[in-house]
């Protein structure tokens, strides 16, 4: 943090030299350009500006916002008033100051003096609305962005339909992959179902500015999707595009349009916004034993709560609505026995369930261990793993020097190609990279492994993998608002006990 606060008013130096003959017509040195912090204070001076800006800019990625407009400022003072001269002085201040600087006309303007220009209706609203978008785009871009849940994923920590506030600077925000979008919308403009919200032809690359701090074990993390990088714009993130291929096979999928609809590809910032805990880090080695995680080989202890699948059998009386309702139970079903039930509760629900009159068993429902699930990472039998039952796995660090084989391939092939931009290629049972043989591979970039803790109605990392650093989008840390999507307006659907909290 400290490191930001030096550093971004240095940068700001840079476009500032330029404004070096500007500083001179309005009466200071123009030297004064060259000396960070200093000529803050100058600039504010000239376009006489209370100083108590000064403070917003030793905010990180709030300056940028704030330098922006003095850069508009700056230019109003020389009878630059038009929306169009604004935009370049803040787009491309190395070339549209010293272009200001040889005109000598008009000469500097003080803004406590000079007449404002009378501005019609129209150009007021349009101000206001681009001053709006470039703000909002800079807060929801550099620092914080609001974000809903849409499933029950991390039931009964964080709930369908609650609001909240993740933050973009806790972890560092990241340059945008895409930086020409459609403002407001993620992938997809509001009036289509396909059509895409931003243009591929300017990609940026890869970067995040230095954050507060790093992510920690059990920290709410929102990151994309790291399988959205191909799939059906029919079923979009909703249904895997690669459990589709493992199920219809390739040639199917990429044929079959009316079933399938067209499959796309998306950069790293345009793939789905997921939210799960954050429980292995760059380095440990995580095992799931009978539903129970385990990190380095210890009992982990998740500060949130917990979900799991239980049966629950009666006398074959059913279980009243009510007692549902009293203990918050939202996700359940009867089964085909009429004397059963599945519900998705945690431990201390289960217990409650089970003292009951009309209950007679309360079981967790876990898979025995050996059986494999195909759609479990790494989706291979080299590994007969399934969700209650998965590992031990060492999450792969940056640096780190990884023995490869065709028996462990399957866990790494998505880290060597996808994600960190190999070519990979396995012939005569050999393995090449970039079209060199070889049984190593340095791993690039940090990963992690996220999982929901509704344990038995998630899809996380077990069922595809590690989530690499550049996926990172930032900490969930505040509820502001709480709706229960099942409830009308005016029968409880405002969860005032829910809103207004910190996220844990």
């Amino acid at each position: 943090m400290l490191e930001l606060i030096i550093l971004i008013p240095v940068l700001f130096t840079i476009p500032t030299i330029f404004a070096w003959q500007l500083f001179e017509r309005a009466g200071s040195k123009g030297y004064f350009t060259l000396i960070p912090f200093y000529n803050l204070y100058i600039f504010l001076k000239i376009i006489r500006k209370p100083l108590w800006w000064y403070a917003f800019l030793v905010i990180p990625f709030i300056n940028v916002f704030v330098y922006m407009l003095m850069l508009v400022e700056l230019v109003k003072c020389f009878g630059r008033l038009r929306l169009w001269e604004q935009f370049l002085a803040v787009i491309v201040p190395f070339f549209y100051l010293p272009y200001l600087s040889a005109r000598k006309k008009p000469a500097y303007s003080d803004p406590l003096i000079y007449p404002r220009e009378k501005k019609g209706p129209a150009r007021e609203w349009l101000d206001a609305v681009v001053f709006a978008v470039v703000a909002a785009t800079i807060i929801r871009t550099f620092l914080v962005e609001a974000y809903t849940i849409p499933t029950s994923s991390m039931e009964k920590s964080l709930l369908v339909g609650d609001f909240l506030f993740v933050s973009k600077i806790s972890y560092g925000p990241k340059i945008p992959n895409t930086p020409i979008a459609f403002p407001f919308v993620h992938h997809t403009l509001p009036w289509s179902q396909t059509a895409k919200s931003y243009v591929e032809w300017l990609s940026l690359p890869y970067y995040r500015f230095a954050g507060l701090d790093k992510v920690s074990r059990y920290d709410a993390v929102v990151f994309n999707y790291p399988a959205g990088d191909t799939l059906s714009d029919r079923f979009q993130s909703n249904v895997s595009y690669y459990s589709l291929i493992r199920e219809y096979g390739r040639s199917r999928v990429w044929s079959d349009t009316r079933n399938f609809g067209n499959i796309i590809s998306r950069p790293v910032d345009k793939r789905e916004n997921y939210i799960k805990r954050c429980v292995g880090l760059p380095g440990d080695t995580i095992q799931v034993i009978n539903a129970n995680l385990h990190i380095n080989g210890k009992p982990s202890v998740v500060p949130g709560t917990l979900q799991f699948k239980y049966m629950v059998k009666t006398d074959g009386t059913g279980i009243n609505q009510r007692i549902i309702d009293k203990l918050n139970i939202t996700e359940g079903k009867r089964s085909n026995n009429p004397d059963e039930y599945y519900f998705w509760v945690s431990q201390d629900v289960a217990d409650e369930l089970k003292q009951l009159s009309n209950v007679k068993e309360v079981t967790k429902v876990i898979e025995d261990a050996g059986v494999w699930s195909p759609e479990v990472f790494p989706n291979s039998e080299n590994f007969p793993w399934n969700v209650d039952n998965f590992g031990p796995l060492p999450i792969p660090k940056a640096g780190q020097v990884i023995q490869l084989n065709l028996t462990n391939l399957p866990i790494y092939e998505r880290i060597i190609h996808a994600y960190e931009g190999n070519e990979l290629m396995v012939k005569e049972n050999k393995i090449y990279i970039n079209g060199t043989e070889t049984n190593t591979y340095t791993i690039k970039m940090d990963y992690y492994w996220m999982m929901g803790d509704n344990r038995h109605n998630s899809a996380d990392s077990r069922i595809w993998g590690f989530v690499p650093n550049d996926h990172i989008v930032g900490k969930a840390v505040f509820v502001w608002l709480s709706l229960d999507p099942n409830k009308s307006l005016f029968g409880g659907k405002i969860r005032f006990n829910k809103s207004m909290r910190l996220v844990k």
